[in-house]
């Protein structure tokens, strides 16, 4: 429908995006670039995306060896490939090679590089236990992910083609009902088979010293978790966004910041029967800062907004929300018929003991003011802490084993009884939830979903072979509701990841005992239902010759 309004549109790979009466956005826009325009060009190559787990480990666990920048918090993803002039160099360490080079002009102001090759392959008996998969879906049977792509640079303009090809089989199972929550999560995409091209982790950038702005489809990694993160995680496929980042720490006199702020657009899945197609506006931001007093200890916080596109209004504060007061008795979200989520998070990493320790907290319903907050903390309080270290092995040179635990819980807390929040990921007047195409953009784990994990594994450059123990609890908000006894899955995991060269083969095997399947307690006329399950899974990254 044409509205009075007037309307900026701009064409991202054949997409359309309308942003409304956004000629002062504009202007701010380019009044930023220009002020960034003010530094020396900085020397990018791409970004390492988010899933590339690989290496994203690699570059993690190097840190806690001293051998990366220790300004560097890993609380914002994509990382980019500034590891080369924070302590890491390819002339002493190979692995660190992402790219490889088909062209570089003698000053580095012209390069363009191939990307690797990279088939995600898996088998999945258990529908429900799959997540940090980007473009991937949860589905039972085989599935296949193929992607690949170029990046070229000229100047302080970048260009990333890296899309991706997924193929699921989506064999049929019993399911539990059509969606699983309150919010666009269907347990099934569709009845067949399931295919989908998409423009991946792709981007177009102008990037300046230490910023870049840009419009992207890349997976985001918010945070300091691993294996979830509470806003911002790789479980849904990429959507599209406006993002202005920095692309490495920021010094200043009292210490080092990094930060993004984005404008997206998210798609419902097409899946839940009871649900439009209508697009979501988002609009988010993650801040890390290192005081300069401490070494090694990052403090940030992240917050993000979503409203119908219907619902949109026509000021600053509706396209950038994210300034405004965190109490209700200053406003109201619910009168804008917007969702808010937010969290801080706390990572310390321990370089002389080559550990670290983070937590992050999050809240879906903010305070109607302090004195309220102070009472009922843990009123719609979700949380991840964690815990690295690294252990010589047997005084081997370059030879670790590596022990990590990681809790989530985003079960409401008891004050339910009295106060009910609302379930994680999900909102009234937003009924397709916090998700892009049928998938949340937070903590894989879902609604009401608890996690615990152990892993220990020896590792070598970005060799690895070890095992991971999990504990997860599906909806624990819905099993409470309702009456139903607690859905639990137990599952051991064997994994290894191994360099031939050139090539990098990763292998996952893992078994699930299910207790209480789709809360089947044999209370109240159920049949109990306990299951066992495999999931197996094997990757195959193959680095192009430079």
């Amino acid at each position: 429908m044409i509205q009075r309004n007037r309307y900026f549109l701009f064409f991202y790979f054949g997409d359309t995006f309308s942003i409304r009466n956004s000629r002062g956005i504009v202007v701010r826009v380019l009044f930023l670039l220009c002020i960034q325009a003010i530094f020396p060009l900085v020397i990018f190559s791409q970004s390492l995306p988010v899933g590339m787990r690989v290496f994203e480990e690699y570059y993690r666990r190097k840190q806690l060896l001293s051998a990366v920048d220790s300004n560097i918090s890993f609380t914002l993803r994509p990382l980019s490939s500034f590891f080369v002039d924070a302590g890491l160099s390819e002339d002493t360490d190979s692995n660190l090679r992402f790219g490889s080079k088909l062209y570089q002009s003698a000053n580095r102001r012209k390069i363009v590089q191939i990307l690797p090759l990279s088939w995600q392959q898996q088998y999945h008996s258990h529908p429900y236990y799959a997540w940090n998969n980007g473009s991937m879906i949860p589905a039972k049977g085989y599935q296949s992910m193929l992607s690949a792509g170029l990046f070229a640079k000229y100047g302080p303009f970048s260009i990333q083609l890296n899309p991706d090809f997924v193929f699921a089989t989506n064999d049929e199972f019993n399911e539990v009902s059509t969606h699983y929550g309150p919010a666009d999560l269907p347990v099934r995409f569709g009845n067949n088979s399931y295919s989908r091209f998409s423009w991946g982790q792709s981007s177009i950038r102008l990037n300046f010293d230490p910023v870049s702005i840009g419009i992207s489809n890349e997976n985001l990694w918010w945070g300091p978790g691993i294996q979830n993160s509470i806003l911002m995680s790789n479980t849904a496929p990429g959507f599209k966004h406006l993002t202005l980042n920095t692309t490495k720490p920021v010094k200043t006199p009292i210490g080092s910041i990094e930060a993004q702020i984005l404008a997206g657009r998210l798609e419902g899945s097409g899946y839940t029967p009871a649900l439009t197609n209508e697009w979501r506006y988002l609009s988010g931001m993650v801040f890390s800062y290192q005081p300069r007093w401490f070494n090694g200890l990052f403090l940030g916080m992240t917050r993000s907004f979503q409203i119908n596109n219907e619902n949109m209004g026509n000021g600053f504060d509706d396209y950038f929300p994210l300034f405004s007061a965190f109490q209700k008795k200053k406003t109201s979200e619910d009168d804008k018929k917007r969702d808010q989520v937010t969290s801080v998070f706390l990572r310390w990493l321990l370089k002389e003991t080559k550990a670290e320790v983070y937590f992050e907290y999050g809240l879906n319903d903010h305070s109607y003011n302090i004195r309220d907050f102070l009472m009922t903390p843990e009123h719609s309080r979700a949380y991840t802490i964690g815990f690295n270290k690294l252990i010589p092995y047997k005084g081997r040179d370059q030879e670790y084993v590596q022990v990590g635990v990681e809790l989530s819980h985003l079960e409401q807390s008891i004050d339910r009884a009295f106060r009910n929040s609302g379930e994680w990921y999900t909102h009234n007047d937003v009924p397709h939830g916090y998700t892009h195409r049928g998938e949340v953009l937070g903590a894989g784990i879902g609604p009401g979903g608890n996690f615990a994990a152990l892993n220990v594994a020896w590792v070598k450059s970005l060799n690895r072979l070890g095992f991971q123990l999990e504990r997860y609890e599906h909806n624990g908000d819905l099993g409470a509701r309702q009456s139903y006894g607690e859905w639990v899955d137990f599952a051991f995991s064997a994994v290894a990841d191994r360099v031939y060269n050139d090539l990098i083969i990763s292998t996952k095997l893992q078994g699930i005992q299910s207790q209480n399947y789709q809360w089947n307690d044999g209370l109240n006329g159920r049949p109990k239902h306990d299951k066992f399950q495999i999931n197996a899974e094997v990757g195959i990254i193959y680095r192009f010759k430079k």
